[in-house]
């Protein structure tokens, strides 16, 4: 019977990895990959998640198994990290999830759950996954307008139109904050357009929040999610804790429900641990209680915001060094967006040949839609990659 399986194209990303791996060349360059590096080039264990789990190992009795659904002490965490006084526990439904990538699948399902006949409508373009995923799960899709060639901003104009064909019973996914892959992000007022706009559209947002902290602060990254959260009467978010707490191989994320009343918060809650069952049974507890614990004792809190501040501040570095180095060597500003970018990613707008030419003849590896991983650089290669990229012509 297995040999009647099809062959599977391979993740686009993870082949490039392994492109870049095989290269024998001294000095290449990885800014393919989506994890944060040091200038080293090495994604270490933040200091408040060490601590964290050595205390966990002094005072962990059991390994028997956690809630379906996740911990309780986990829950109250996330819901006030993500909405702060926004959080309404009596009608927000939480869900452990296997990574970001299990909270926006769960979301997927529930919303499904809910209404078989959903159309999902995503930003044009997105995470590669996020369509991956809706196109195995056998779920409509519908692109919107997001990012400008020109101007590499965002086509707010032609967003809005797009998103305002979306129905109750739709889905628009809406990244809460740098843009994944292109790092343009909406400004406050756009935020603002963008929830009048669902409102009257009756379509339910899910909002993909997979860098909080990573962009302008903890606090300003969540506004948009908290916009929306306190304008709709329901509205999903899927947060990853794999980048802004450095434990990509713990798998930790989680999904919430916002509800209407404590009615239907109920219903989603059993849902959503039916849906934990169905999948996996119980979520992964390691990388939850890591998070918790952080978040719950001071010291540890106080020196993670310390720690992920200066993970931030230090991109920003980079952006800014970048985008001197191309106005440089361009005698332009043309490059200027990459400095009003933010989080791990921008798109550079090069063309595919152009991609590959900067690979072959510059070591440099970067995502074929010239998606770069800024903490990828470091002061020393920034002039390496800004110098390939006007030689190539971008």
């Amino acid at each position: 019977m297995l040999g009647n399986l099809k062959p599977q194209a391979a993740d686009k990303i993870l082949a490039l990895m392994g492109e870049f791996k095989a290269d024998p060349r001294q000095g290449k360059i990885d800014l393919g990959v989506g994890v944060y590096k040091d200038p080293t080039g090495h994604t270490p264990i933040m200091r408040a998640v060490h601590a964290a789990e050595q205390r966990m190992l002094e005072s962990e009795t059991t390994k028997s198994y956690a809630g379906l659904s996740g911990e309780p002490e986990f829950h109250k965490a996330m819901g006030e990290l993500i909405l702060g006084q926004g959080l309404k526990p009596e009608t927000t439904a939480t869900l452990a999830t296997v990574g970001g990538t299990g909270a926006i699948r769960q979301a997927l399902e529930l919303a499904r759950m809910a209404n078989p006949d959903l159309r999902v409508f995503v930003s044009d373009p997105t995470w590669p996954n996020h369509i991956s995923i809706m196109n195995f799960m056998g779920l409509p899709v519908q692109t919107y307008r997001y990012f400008d060639a020109g101007t590499r901003g965002v086509d707010f104009d032609g967003m809005k139109a797009d998103i305002a064909q979306a129905k109750k019973g739709d889905v628009v996914l809406l990244h809460g904050c740098c843009h994944n892959p292109t790092g343009a992000n909406l400004t406050a007022e756009q935020w603002a357009e963008v929830a009048s706009i669902l409102e009257n559209t009756g379509a339910l947002p899910l909002i993909d929040l997979a860098y909080q902290g990573f962009g302008d602060g903890l606090e300003e990254d969540a506004a948009g999610t908290r916009l929306i959260a306190s304008r709709l009467p329901e509205v999903l978010v899927a947060a990853s804790c794999s980048k802004n707490f450095g434990i990509y191989r713990e798998r930790t994320g989680c999904l919430l429900a916002l509800c209407a009343d404590a009615a239907t918060r109920d219903l989603a809650q059993g849902a959503m641990a039916f849906l934990n069952r169905q999948t996996y049974s119980f979520p992964p507890f390691h990388g939850a209680k890591i998070v918790s614990t952080v978040l719950s004792t001071p010291d540890l809190r106080a020196d993670w915001m310390a720690e992920l501040e200066a993970v931030r501040s230090g991109m920003l570095r980079l952006r800014e060094q970048l985008a001197a180095e191309l106005r440089d060597l361009s005698g332009s500003d043309r490059f200027d967006f990459v400095a009003r970018h933010r989080g791990m990613f921008s798109r550079l707008g090069a063309t595919p040949e152009q991609v590959q030419r900067i690979k072959q003849d510059f070591g440099i590896y970067m995502v074929g839609d010239s998606r770069i991983n800024i903490a990828g650089l470091n002061q020393d290669t920034i002039p390496v990659l800004a110098r390939a990229i006007i030689e190539v012509g971008v």
